[in-house]
């Protein structure tokens, strides 16, 4: 038979009058900041559980988000959330959304600031490798999931996104069937599993189908606009026909680079994006890109959840991608190399330990 631990068990734990842990419990203002903490993680440790969070009135979830814009329509964060909300309410729980940062993690533990505020699991999006709370998911006793986000072993988290590896090989074979060769891949952020993800999938793709690899080719950015005119003259320079984008963002910064460089998309280069948000229809020309279902992210993330708080462990749940084809990419037009650059920003430099495996890898199944 399971024990649960009581107030009165914590006490003893701690060596203090069960008062003083209900008034930690509870967020009393009449005890120390740092006792209070230490009452919250030693009954998290303890698995207590708050009597009546099994009551309908009780049901609260909360969405963390750091990282990533989500207030507006157009926002990628937006749809995620708005999908996630549809479906709890549906099922009568109430949903909090905070935009968190590293400071405000380190200011208090994960399994601690759930308990204190009787929620009963979260969801959590755009959150980077090093987070302070990332290292917390591996032995959180809390039902979470993270968005393109994965921590091994741990039965109370569970993660939701898009398949890359087929978004990605998509694009290439798309690219391809237009004649082009010299595909460039300008990614997101070096602190990112779905930067990693995505650049894998664009090392494998164009290994799969035979198509020359330049590190130089495979670059690490950000996901924003003004990332791309700090590589594109280079991909340029490399004789570059394509470039497939980490998100639509950095692909719209590509558009413009690319004009800046005093050539055309799609005649002189094809460019995609990633995510398909609504400027991507926007954009002049409008963008070939890789589509998310964004609301169906963010309800597939409540069942997963929803599943984890019933004890059912889920571990990674993928949706599938669509290739949404528009003006950006024509048929190649090959293109005379210019220069030869090494940026520091490829793939062998930031993440040689990822380029290597991927290359060994194929040599082995050749």
């Amino acid at each position: 038979m399971i024990t649960v631990a009581t107030i009165k068990d914590i006490a003893e734990k701690l060596g203090v009058s069960q008062s003083t842990v209900s008034k930690g419990l509870n967020g009393a203002s009449d005890i120390s900041e740092e006792l209070r903490a230490e009452v919250l993680e030693t009954a998290v440790a303890m698995g207590y559980k708050k009597p009546g969070t099994k009551k309908k009135s009780d049901r609260k979830l909360i969405v963390f988000v750091e990282n990533m814009a989500y207030m507006n329509e157009d926002d990628f964060g937006y749809d995620i959330i708005l999908g996630f909300k549809q479906i709890a309410y549906k099922e009568h729980y109430a949903v909090d959304v905070i935009e968190t940062s590293r400071n405000f993690q380190s200011a208090c533990t994960y399994d601690s600031y759930m308990m204190e505020h009787g929620y009963s699991g979260s969801f959590l999006i755009g959150y980077a490798f090093d987070d302070p709370w990332m290292e917390q998911f591996k032995t959180s006793v809390t039902p979470t999931v993270l968005l393109d986000n994965f921590v091994k072993k741990n039965p109370k988290v569970g993660y939701i996104g898009t398949d890359n590896a087929e978004a990605i090989d998509m694009a290439i074979t798309h690219l391809i069937k237009l004649g082009h060769e010299k595909i460039a891949f300008l990614d997101g952020s070096k602190d990112s599993l779905v930067s990693d993800q995505r650049m894998a999938a664009y090392l494998d793709s164009m290994i799969k189908h035979n198509l020359h690899v330049d590190p130089n080719m495979a670059i690490y950015s950000y996901f924003v606009a003004d990332a791309a005119k700090y590589h594109v003259g280079k991909l340029l320079g490399l004789g570059a026909t394509a470039i497939v984008c980490g998100n639509d963002l950095i692909a719209q910064g590509v558009l413009e680079a690319v004009v800046n460089e005093g050539l055309r998309v799609p005649d002189d280069v094809s460019v995609i994006g990633f995510d398909d948000i609504p400027l991507a229809a926007e954009l002049k020309p409008s963008l070939t890109t890789i589509r998310q279902n964004r609301t169906e992210l963010g309800k597939s993330a409540y069942f997963i959840l929803k599943a984890i708080i019933n004890d059912i462990p889920m571990s990674r749940s993928l949706l599938r991608p669509q290739l949404v084809v528009r003006d950006s990419t024509a048929e190649a037009r090959p293109r005379m190399v210019r220069a030869h650059a090494n940026d520091g920003d490829s793939v062998l430099n930031v993440n040689p330990s990822l380029y290597t495996n991927i290359l060994s890898k194929e040599r082995i199944s050749v």
